[in-house]
């Protein structure tokens, strides 16, 4: 199992921390552990909650974009051509 220190420590975070695990019936190494394992679950959560978000943005704006007319652009429509190679 790795070994973490943590240098320059502020004195009131650790005694919030302290605090903490006391308050958890916990010691600090085991309170900084939970607090670690806490935090990085929730950040994976919501790493997938936005990709979640994004496909879901990107969905949304595909059903709105407007289909493309090709009159828009001075093209002639497939169904005039058609008709006209059908009268021929």
């Amino acid at each position: 199992m790795a070994t973490l220190y943590v240098r320059n420590l502020p004195d009131d975070l650790y005694a919030k921390l302290q605090e903490l695990a006391a308050s958890q019936h916990r010691s600090i190494n085991a309170q900084v552990i939970t607090l670690l394992e806490q935090v990085l679950t929730t950040q994976a959560q919501e790493t997938e909650e936005q990709k979640r978000q994004n496909v879901l943005k990107l969905l949304e704006e595909s059903r709105n974009r407007r289909r493309v007319n090709p009159g828009d652009f001075g093209l002639p429509d497939s169904s005039e051509l058609i008709r006209e190679d059908r009268d021929r």
